[in-house]
């Protein structure tokens, strides 16, 4: 497939590294030459400099015979235009454009053909806050992703010593509880993928990624680790439009305080937010944080766009006794080094938007594509279609797919009803299918899985 990146940020630079390894022909663009050239020593891509929403620009990055424009420049207006020219002079069938401003994506009607042509709409804000909102509603998870809109959940967490099910053999789930279906995808032990069977026996620390249908993933969870008590007092470092968006979700269910700096800011969000205690002052403030009693805080978020800030907020908060610290932080370098240890999580908004733009780029009909363990691992969410005679999958009982090294089905979707997936499950046309991959270079073999009809063959 051939794709022209325009912004070799954060994401474009992350999404160029995923799909630079899948054999696509990738061309970034961007103003910074410094960062074409970091990119360009690291990657095999094409780099053009110059500003994406420029027609010359664009015809130098072969516009005229790509598949897919992804603009993702840190101007939306930018994002916008360089649809808008990609359709208009060169017919470019499937533009994506990452678009922040409320403002924007409140206006019905202004993203179509008619008007702004952009096919899909990527807020990486309004992907972080859900992302955040569903840790918040599992504490303990590592990470939690929806599939099949939330009816079905992938969930990781560690394996506490003392859980019920660590020290014994996976196949003891079902005795363990005989009303809830579950599949473990996969075990990280030290890093290092497993993938389990009937016999694999979880380890204390381990990390384990399990499916199971939405009400029955608290159970499971219990079953890994010491059940958490929900969090109820929330306290949130940056009012920024994430902060802003975050409180506005949770306030109705949640004690929410933001810790903001700009007098301006704290002002409009008093307004905006109903329930929400507003503060003026800095998260590293240890007086500010001892005074409004941090040690009752159930989670602090630390949401600024520093991440520097937010590793020292999120260190001061639990030395202070918040009870968990989440820090958003967008250098992936900091990620693994922080995560797991006195931060309790680490949040990439990167790898959180690589996950919706990797969903338009997939073959087959891909529905939903998670990132997972900082892009070494993939969950995806494919639908089957065809017959026996046109597709691999179709009529296949799970055991009898061939799936790539590394890959497991883990659960189907059948209207509204999640099927765990286990050996004589048989998969049916229209079925959502969610497979879990260890190792992502195995990503095109999936996809030719998916692919039915006659050029699959």
């Amino acid at each position: 497939m051939k794709i022209i990146i325009l912004g070799a940020g954060q994401v474009g630079g992350s999404l160029a590294e995923h799909l630079a390894s899948e054999a696509n022909d990738i061309t970034v663009v961007d103003t910074d030459g410094e960062r074409l050239r970091d990119l360009g020593d690291r990657l095999d891509i094409r780099t053009i400099q110059g500003k994406g929403s420029y027609p010359t620009v664009l015809r130098q990055a072969g516009a005229d015979d790509a598949d897919m424009l992804v603009a993702v420049t840190n101007s939306d207006e930018t994002n916008m235009i360089a649809c808008q020219v990609a359709y208009t002079l060169f017919n470019t069938p499937t533009k994506i454009a990452r678009v922040r401003e409320a403002a924007y994506l409140t206006r019905a009607g202004l993203f179509s053909n008619e008007a702004i042509p952009v096919d899909v709409l990527i807020s990486p804000e309004q992907v972080v806050t859900n992302y955040i909102r569903r840790l918040i509603e599992y504490p303990g998870a590592l990470q939690v992703l929806d599939f099949a809109d939330g009816l079905a959940q992938l969930v990781g967490v560690r394996a506490y010593y003392g859980g019920p099910l660590v020290g014994q053999q996976l196949k003891q789930i079902r005795e363990h509880m005989p009303t809830v279906d579950t599949r473990v995808a996969a075990i990280y032990r030290r890093d290092r993928p497993i993938l389990p069977q009937g016999d694999t026996v979880i380890e204390a620390d381990d990390e384990v990624f399990f499916i199971a249908a939405r009400s029955h993933i608290r159970a499971v969870m219990s079953e890994l680790r010491r059940v958490e008590d929900s969090y109820r007092k929330v306290v949130i470092a940056g009012g920024g439009h994430i902060g802003e968006r975050l409180a506005e979700a949770i306030e109705t269910r949640y004690q929410v305080k933001i810790i903001e700096m700009n007098a301006a800011r704290c002002r409009y969000l008093s307004d905006a937010l109903e329930s929400t205690i507003v503060l003026q002052g800095s998260a590293s403030d240890r007086d500010l944080l001892v005074e409004e009693n941090i040690s009752d805080a159930d989670i602090f978020l630390a949401l600024t766009n520093d991440d520097e800030a937010n590793i020292m907020s999120s260190l001061l908060a639990k030395r202070l006794g918040a009870r968990k610290v989440m820090s958003l932080i967008n250098n992936p370098a900091y990620v693994d080094l922080i995560q797991g240890g006195e931060i309790d999580i680490a949040i990439s908004p990167q790898q959180a938007t690589i996950g919706t733009l990797l969903t338009h780029v997939r073959r087959g009909d891909i529905v939903a594509v998670h990132s997972l363990r900082r892009g070494a691992a993939e969950a995806i969410e494919a639908i089957a279609h065809g017959d026996a005679k046109s597709s691999r999958v179709v009529g296949r009982k799970v055991a009898e797919v061939p799936l790539p090294p590394g890959t497991t089905i883990g659960a189907i979707i059948r209207d509204d009803e999640v099927l765990i997936a286990h050996g004589e499950t048989r998969i049916e046309s229209g079925d959502h299918v969610l497979l879990f991959l260890v190792d992502k270079k195995h990503i095109r073999d999936v996809e030719r899985l998916f692919q039915a009809g006659l050029t699959f063959f």
